[in-house]
């Protein structure tokens, strides 16, 4: 009887197709790599994480290409052909031998194949340009996270943890992440908080150390008036950063919240944008501070928040800005150019306006800036398009960092919580309601965490004193 063949079947045939077309567009993307052709994120994904599927899948039809040669050379048996049952297999024979030797060869070499493939497609699925690349749903995080300074921050150092645990624990809730998008399931805007992110000693603690905030910052902001001359203002304030302390010296500072020997725990709404109540222990004595919001009850364990870094720096990698400061800054990096007359006014103006999307934002944008100059003064347009053109491209720019439509996310919709200028932030607690037994309530006092050396000065005095 003759040997069955596999590109005599269907299957065999389409099998060692997938297994040799996979393995080298694989092989080759591989190249292109070393070469420094990296390609899309998409590029990635097939070449590490669907042609090794395939590749497996061919291998897997080979051998039941067999089979099934096998099973239609044993009903031609049946005409009195003898078929064994089983394969021989004698090493004796040297053509034999030769196919051994060049099976187990290929064998090495697929394993081979697709461990690089799974090393390459573990360490993509890692980073921030894969986790970016559901435009829909993750455009408007990636690009916060590439304006943030923790762009050079992979994604998975703050979102997944190190082990196996952590890891499985991600790709499962990956996979319901993809089921949302491809069945349009997803909340617009995404809610936050994260609860499933980790804890902040586990991620921001690896680089910013509690006990290393000591001492004050100086800030220095300028803004600009809605005024033909665009004034520059500026506030200097004095951030009493501290925190650092040990247990024997005082806790001083924004960040005593978080200084050894301290730890606060709350009570709050999912979004923890109204704590009811905080329970803070220094050195191991404890304190409560309830408001009227306050349980009756005492709350089961789980319902207790530890406070952490990301309970203030709600924001810290993926923040929104708002248009106002957006524009302040355009106009001192010179993106904006401060001398076109009422060109903040007018940006406040066209950053506003809602639009259906990005597009048309910038079509929109561009539009109210140039027939404004048009016709502010005709005679001065000339001089004037190169700038209020490039003010335009500026301003839409900022509109796209920080709006978008089709995610129902719009300015301050994402609202950063160290602060109490754009949401309630340091307020939550600090708003004279959240008191103890005797009386005794949390702090109000601004002291505790800055000081206002200057506010919206056109040249403060305490600058000059800095810098004569």
């Amino acid at each position: 009887m003759e040997k069955p063949h596999l590109p005599r079947t269907m299957v065999g045939l389409v099998g060692t197709s997938l297994a040799i077309v996979s393995a080298v567009v694989i092989v080759g993307m591989a190249v292109l790599g070393v070469l420094g052709y990296g390609g899309s994120p998409y590029a990635g994904i097939l070449a590490y994480l669907v042609l090794p599927g395939l590749f497996v899948l061919g291998l897997l039809l080979i051998p039941l290409g067999n089979v099934l040669a096998r099973r239609r050379a044993r009903l031609a048996a049946e005409h009195g052909d003898k078929v064994p049952l089983l394969p021989v297999l004698d090493l004796n024979d040297t053509v034999t031998r030769r196919r051994t030797v060049f099976f187990g060869v290929l064998t090495v070499l697929n394993l081979l194949l697709l461990g690089f493939a799974g090393y390459q497609g573990f360490h993509l699925m890692d980073s921030p340009a894969f986790c970016g690349s559901c435009h829909s749903v993750m455009d408007p995080e990636a690009t916060a996270h590439s304006r943030s300074p923790h762009a050079r921050v992979a994604c998975v150092e703050c979102h997944i943890g190190s082990g196996a645990s952590w890891f499985v624990k991600s790709k499962l809730s990956g996979l319901w992440q993809v089921v949302s998008v491809t069945f349009d399931l997803y909340q617009r805007p995404i809610p936050t908080p994260v609860a499933e992110l980790r804890p902040a000693r586990g991620t921001c603690e690896e680089c910013h150390w509690p006990s290393k905030f000591l001492g004050d910052t100086l800030r220095v902001r300028t803004s600009y008036a809605e005024d033909e001359k665009n004034s520059a203002r500026q506030t200097v304030i004095l951030l009493h950063v501290g925190g650092g302390q040990t247990t024997a010296g005082p806790r001083r500072g924004i960040h005593a919240h978080v200084a050894p020997g301290v730890e606060m725990r709350y009570l709050a709404d999912p979004k923890r944008e109204k704590i009811s109540t905080v329970e803070a222990s220094f050195d191991g004595k404890k304190a409560t501070f309830r408001t009227a919001a306050s349980p009756a009850q005492p709350p089961p364990p789980e319902a207790w928040r530890l406070m952490d870094c990301i309970d203030c720096h709600n924001r810290a990698s993926h923040r929104f800005r708002p248009a106002a400061a957006e524009v302040d800054q355009a106009i001192s990096s010179g993106r904006v150019d401060p001398s076109l007359p009422w060109v903040k006014r007018e940006a406040m103006k066209a950053l506003r306006v809602e639009y259906p999307s990005h597009e048309a934002a910038r079509a929109g944008i561009e539009k109210h800036v140039l027939d404004f100059y048009r016709q502010l003064d005709p005679a001065a347009w000339p001089g004037r398009e190169a700038r209020a053109k490039g003010a335009a491209a500026a301003l839409g720019d900022i509109y796209c960092w920080n709006v978008w439509p089709w995610m129902k996310i719009g300015w301050n919709t994402y609202a950063p919580l160290d602060g109490h200028e754009l949401a309630a932030g340091c307020f939550r607690c600090h708003d004279g309601e959240h008191r103890a037994e005797g009386g005794r309530e949390i702090s109000q006092d601004c002291g505790l965490c800055h000081s206002l050396l200057a506010v919206e000065e056109e040249n403060p005095k305490i600058l000059t004193q800095l810098s004569p």
